[in-house]
């Protein structure tokens, strides 16, 4: 068995996953699968060495075909493909996005077609239908058309002003313009009029409107530095660099307008990481790759202007490709909704089908044998009774009012407003209001299990600030003053004796300003010499101002703090660097700059002083560092305790030391170096060992703690979301000890929790499996599913896991065929069926271990997934919708996370650093992260309340409205004949009884707003769907069963025998009509009194002004005056005056209420007496609870020299910036026609200049 298994598919298990590396998360190829080597090469040189020796196979396969300044050439008849019968379009998208729905055509064809798509509107389009067949209309026409038509127009309005909206943002993001060569000129041109083959040219913070080929940019040897936070959410900058051949020749207008290079290319796809092409110019071919290539959504920084080729526009670009289907998005109250309608339908059926069953006995019996009530029409009694099916099923329509589907539109969208409103969700800081961007989901805000969210910009503020450091095992960084006494409140330290500083640096330590300013301390000096030297940032200076272009926020922070402290980095050339050391400028010789990577964890440079000493300066994480300290290093355990300290305060923290170096030394590992520089095969792993010789023996300085600033209030929400039993998962591109340390700073992670990670859970469901292997496998469908908790009970646990291991454990690795199965011979029929069920059983395996992986998931407290792709974040919101059935809600603010938004039930964006990606695809947006806990505590528990409470009491009163002709129809001979009149019947809904329940859907509370977030337990109602569900649905069917039956017999009792005071008996069909309607009205009116638990003016003037309505309008519409007008609509002449003036009526009226609603009083008393919910507990005790409660964030307990995890390390780049500083291509010269800088071990290069 395990042998057919493995020969069909062998996954590669020798290659452990990455932890750094963010995965790809579309689907490779077979062929691309098997060119992966196992040596491992520089990426640059791998690239180039692919495309040289596979383009021909490469170009067989890469069908996409760009042709610079040639629209017509993407017209030709091949690229067209076939949309609709005889109707072509091109293959190229058009660069317009397109998310509305409808225009002005297709409007109301389309709308209608989806409403009537809807079981509740298409039962009532059969209803109307039914009405207008005279044999078997009982009710008039008007009675459903009226409210079908109301609800059709409410639905599409709303559905309108959605639409328009949409066209509105569509129109915006369209319009944009960028500089496009048309007629051998640069001219302005919208995004939408941009097509594929065009070059066009963007600047300095422009957002990039396509997937575009880099062709050459202002900077040396046309670099360009892009910012990708609406792709992976890392606000550090990339940069992407053009090929040599379209620098040197393509920087001039006319050479790019007579530009007319060839490119093949892969197909659109929403691999980020990955492009493959080739272009063909001057009868050469140069490789391309995503180094090359900017993406959409992307924006252009400190490159002043940048010209490119669109290859992909519109719908092809990644960004597009990433973002997933537009789901349509239901409510869990809604699905119930439907399958209570069709139950309720059943019902009505089988009502209908018995009482016709009676009329045709009944005729058989009695009808036919009395002479005065035949009616002129010979018909058999069983046809009779086929006709009185339907008149029955037309009567007992209100069983399934049409209005229960208009109020709930009209209630979700009022609650939408009020989300709209609320100004406690308002941002004034940016003049950003909550928005609502759809109606239909409000209640299902009340019944989250688990929140996906983002790191970058959702919890964070993407600001790094630079808040403590430790010097000499000195910590400094606590609100001090020159004295070394610690204060409370004290002002911020006074930067005005530094001419370089920045000004925006809040720091309170004066005791460090004073360390500085004596010089007693020669650390503190070296100190912020290191963080002003051993750095990639590049700067530049406007207006007098130095401005730090720096590859990542950490650095950034660094630099501008020892800017602040007195040591600001002025300038760089290739080999030089300048610093101003208290106001005194150096300039030093930059020997070597060894790079920062994931593996290594730290950087460091080597610089000859100006004395001609050589000395080198380094800086990394703690881990690192302290492997290759000198042994005699007095402050080590001082600055691990610190480290410890900054640890438990979440900061992310660097070590910083340095080392002296003979002229000897570096000589010999000069060489090393050079020789290691100039390999070709693996020079990564050569230069990596070459630093390593020389970074050993070092001299620790210190340690600098950088706060990554969360947004306002996160923990607090974080710690009420979590006491509200709702589940936080984290979901980023980041590395993995920056997304640790976010945790512990919001509280999702505390020092007590135990964090797993990848390599631990997957040996746990390998076993897991291997057990459910031996009981049977995951083919035991009939075995009782015996549930095993992965962990013991008791204690907190935390899942951390990368992109590369959630690939590796949900068996999302990409696979290649075995050997093996390339064999060419026939395959027999007995072949293909064991190639089927071998898939099967992969399939099957892959399903269970992603059950698996879920369950264990579930069972810790929080869980963190870093480094995934956009499409592994969406999966991972897939996962837990389908295996746990579970109501999820992401939150996101960049383009990243719009697969996510869109897959989760509840998408929310938040309008902030990264675009407005995330906003447009999400059904509710704010400003801050912290916003969420009254969304879901106040908005949403108060929606789910509001929406149960309406539901039930709707269903509740429509059927103690509809049976009273169930029970009359006994003593009419199951004739069909209505117990009201046809006007009540129809306004009964519209306006006797819809005002008071609609004012409930839209205003009760059982609490405050301050109460739901002080008490978020009170949310799990809403999770475990307490308060409507099927139980509860019959309950309210049974209550309208025995309201109607009151509501019909004790009139029939108090009519049987009775005498009015004219002695006459009041006992006519008419005046029993008004009596049984009357003590309705007031019956259902008073009812919803007994349900409101919040009462206001409007709520009571509903209610008695709704049953005055009824008596106004009856007296009206019993008034001679109408019926002279209208004899045949208004036939109840003078019933009500002559009815309502007898006391024995209003008597058997008051009896009837009395009857209905006292059992009702009594049993809501002993329920909250004996059997209180949480609510009711907390509504008797509001007015001791008044005194807002003041969230306290968790103490940190420190014990020194016990550090129960490692500080996050401050890096945040990938490999390469010292590449391009010490080979000069970043630096800015004055440009020659072509500049080809090439780097040698000693830092020297040379010009060659076309002749």
């Amino acid at each position: 068995m395990n042998s057919e298994r493995d020969s069909e598919t062998t996954f590669e298990e020798d290659s452990q996953p990455n932890d750094e590396v963010v995965p790809y998360s579309d689907d490779e190829t077979e062929d691309e699968l098997e060119d992966q080597g196992p040596t491992v090469e520089p990426e640059q040189n791998r690239v180039n060495r692919e495309a040289e020796e596979n383009r021909e196979p490469f170009r067989k396969d890469c069908i996409w075909q760009v042709k610079a300044n040639d629209r017509s050439f993407h017209e030709q008849p091949h690229f067209m493909n076939t949309k609709f019968f005889c109707i072509k379009e091109s293959k190229y998208a058009t660069n317009a996005i397109k998310t509305y729905k409808y225009n002005a055509i297709t409007f109301l064809p389309m709308n209608l077609f989806e409403q009537f798509k809807r079981a509740a509107n298409f039962y009532f389009l059969i209803l109307l239908i039914l009405q207008a067949i005279p044999q078997i209309s009982t009710l008039a026409w008007y009675t459903t058309f009226v409210p079908l038509l109301l609800v059709l127009g409410i639905t599409a309005i709303k559905d309108l002003v959605d639409d328009v909206a949409r066209h509105k943002m569509d129109k915006e993001v369209n319009n944009r313009t960028c500089e496009v060569i048309k007629d051998g000129r640069f001219k302005v041109a919208k995004w939408k009029e941009v097509q594929v083959g065009d070059v066009i040219r963007l600047k300095k913070n422009d957002f990039i409107p396509a997937d575009i080929l880099l062709l050459s940019s202002s900077e040396p040897n046309s670099l360009c530095y892009v910012e990708t936070a609406e792709l992976d959410g890392e606000t550090n900058l990339k940069f992407k660099m053009a090929l040599e051949i379209t620098d040197q020749y393509l920087q001039r207008e006319s050479a790019l307008a007579a530009f007319d290079g060839f490119i093949e290319c892969e197909e659109p796809n929403n691999r980020l990481d990955k492009f493959t092409g080739t272009l063909f110019w001057r009868n050469t071919s140069f490789p391309l790759d995503a180094d090359k290539v900017l993406l959409r959504g992307c924006v252009i920084r400190n490159t002043d202007v940048c010209h490119g080729l669109v290859i992909f526009a519109g719908a092809d670009t990644k960004i597009m490709k990433n973002s997933g289907k537009t789901r349509f998005k239901r409510t869990k109250i809604d699905y119930l909704m439907n399958y209570m309608v069709y139950t309720i339908i059943v019902v009505l059926i089988l009502l209908s089908a018995g009482l016709a069953i009676g009329h045709a006995y009944w005729e058989a019996q009695v009808g036919n044998y009395s002479w005065y009530l035949y009616d002129g029409e010979d018909y058999l009694p069983s046809y009779r009774g086929f006709l009185t099916f339907w008149g029955y099923i037309i009567i007992l329509n209100t069983m399934v009012p049409i209005s229960l589907y208009v109020s709930v539109e009209v209630i979700r969208l009022m609650q939408s407003y009020f989300i709209n409103w609320d100004l406690q969700m308002y941002y004034p800081e940016k003049d950003t209001p909550a928005k609502a961007r759809t109606t239909t989901l409000n209640e299902q805000l009340g019944q989250i299990h688990y929140i996906f969210s983002d790191k970058t910009g959702t919890l964070t503020q993407n600001v790094m600030t630079f808040k403590k450091c430790c010097i000499n095992g000195q910590i400094y960084g606590d609100h001090r003053d020159p004295s070394q006494h610690n204060h409370n409140k004290i002002e911020p330290v006074d930067f005005s004796w530094n001419t370089l500083a920045d000004g925006k640096l809040a720091f309170y330590d004066h005791y460090l300003i004073e360390q500085i300013q004596s010089g007693k301390e020669s650390e503190v000096h070296q100190f912020f010499f290191v963080l002003a030297i051993c750095h990639t940032v590049m700067v530049e200076k406007h207006d007098g101002q130095l401005n730090y272009q720096a590859a990542s926020p950490d650095e950034g922070a660094l630099v501008n703090a020892a800017r602040n402290f007195g040591f600001a980095f002025l300038a760089r050339t290739q080999n030089t660097i300048t610093i101003s050391e208290m106001g005194t400028e150096r300039t030093y010789t930059v020997l070597a700059i060894l790079d920062f990577n994931s593996d290594r964890k730290r950087m460091s440079i080597i610089v000859r002083t100006p004395e001609g000493n050589i000395r080198l300066y380094c800086k990394g994480a703690d881990t690192v560092i302290y492997e290759r300290l000198h042994p005699m290093n007095p402050t080590k355990q001082e600055t691990q305790d610190a480290l410890d300290v900054f640890a438990s305060e979440t900061l992310r923290t660097l070590c910083l030391c340095y080392k002296d170096i003979e002229e000897k030394e570096f000589t010999e590992w000069n060489k090393k170096f050079t020789a290691a520089s100039i390999t070709t095969t693996n020079r990564d792993e050569a230069l990596d060992r070459v630093y390593e010789e020389i970074e050993k023996d070092l001299i620790l300085l210190g340690a600098t703690a950088i706060e990554d600033k969360l947004q306002d209030g996160v923990p607090e929400t974080i710690s009420k979301l979590a006491k509200a039993d709702i589940k936080i998962w984290v979901l980023t591109g980041d590395k993995k000890e920056t997304a640790e340390n976010i945790g512990f700073a919001c509280e999702l992670l505390t020092e007590d929790t135990t964090i797993c990670y990848g390599e631990d859970i997957n040996s746990l469901l390998h076993t897991r499996m291997e057990n459910q292997r031996n009981r049977g496998g995951v083919y035991a469908k009939f075995a009782p599913p015996v549930h095993e908790p992965f962990f013991p009970s008791g204690g907190n646990r935390a899942l951390i896991i990368t992109g590369s291991w959630l690939n590796e454990i949900l068996l999302e690795k990409k696979t290649k065929r075995s050997k093996i199965l390339k064999l060419k011979f026939p395959r027999t029929e007995e072949e293909r069926r064991m190639r089927t069920q071998s898939k099967r059983r992969l399939e099957a395996k892959k399903e269970q271990r992603q059950k698996n992986f879920v369950d264990l998931a579930c069972e810790c407290s929080a869980v963190i997934c870093c480094r995934v792709t956009p499409k592994q974040k969406a999966m991972v919101v897939d996962l837990v919708k389908r295996y746990k059935k579970a109501i999820t809600l992401a939150i996101g603010d960049g383009a990243n996370d719009v697969n996510m938004i869109k897959t989760a039930h509840i998408g929310v964006g938040i309008s902030g650093q990264e675009g407005m990606q995330a906003v447009m695809s999400s059904d509710f947006s704010f400003a801050q992260f912290r916003y969420l806990q009254r969304l879901l505590l106040v908005h949403g528990r108060w929606s789910y309340i509001r929406m149960c409470k309406f539901l039930r009491y709707f269903f509740y009163k429509n059927f103690a409205f509809t049976l009273v002709h169930f029970w009359y129809s006994f003593f009419n001979g199951y004739s069909a004949q209505t117990a009201y009149e046809d006007w009540f019947i129809t306004l009964y809904n519209v306006l006797y009884s819809s005002l008071p329940v609609l004012l409930m859907g839209l205003l009760d509370q059982d609490v405050s707003d301050k109460l739901s977030l002080r008490f978020p337990g009170l949310y799990v109602v809403g999770q475990r769907d307490l308060l409507f569900n099927y139980k509860r649905f019959f309950v309210s069917l049974l209550h309208g069963v025995l309201t109607s039956m009151i509501l019909f017999f004790i009139p029939l009792g108090a009519f049987l025998q009775t005498m009015g005071q004219d002695g006459e008996a009041p006992s006519d069909y008419q005046s029993f009509a008004v009596t049984v309607a009357s003590a309705l009205i007031i019956t259902v009116n008073f009812q919803i009194g007994l349900d409101t638990s919040y009462w206001t003016f409007v709520n009571a003037f509903s209610i008695f002004g709704s049953i005055a309505l009824y008596f106004g309008i009856m007296f009206d519409f019993h008034s001679a005056g109408i019926h002279v007008l209208f004899p045949s609509a208004f036939q109840f002449t003078g019933t009500a005056a002559n009815a309502l003036r007898q006391p024995y009526l209003w008597l058997t009226i008051i009896l009837t209420v009395a009857v209905s609603l006292l059992p009702v009083i009594a049993i809501r008393f002993l329920s909250m007496t004996i059997w209180p919910s949480e609510s009711d507990k907390i509504q008797k005790r509001r007015k001791r609870l008044k005194a807002e409660e003041q969230w306290k964030r968790r103490e940190n307990v420190f014990r020194r020299g016990v550090s129960s995890r490692r500080s996050a390390y401050a890096f945040s780049h990938q490999r390469g910036y010292a590449d391009l500083i010490s080979s000069g291509r970043s630096i800015r010269k004055k440009r020659a026609p072509l500049d080809a800088i090439v780097q040698d071990g000693t830092a020297e290069y040379r010009r060659t200049v076309e002749s």
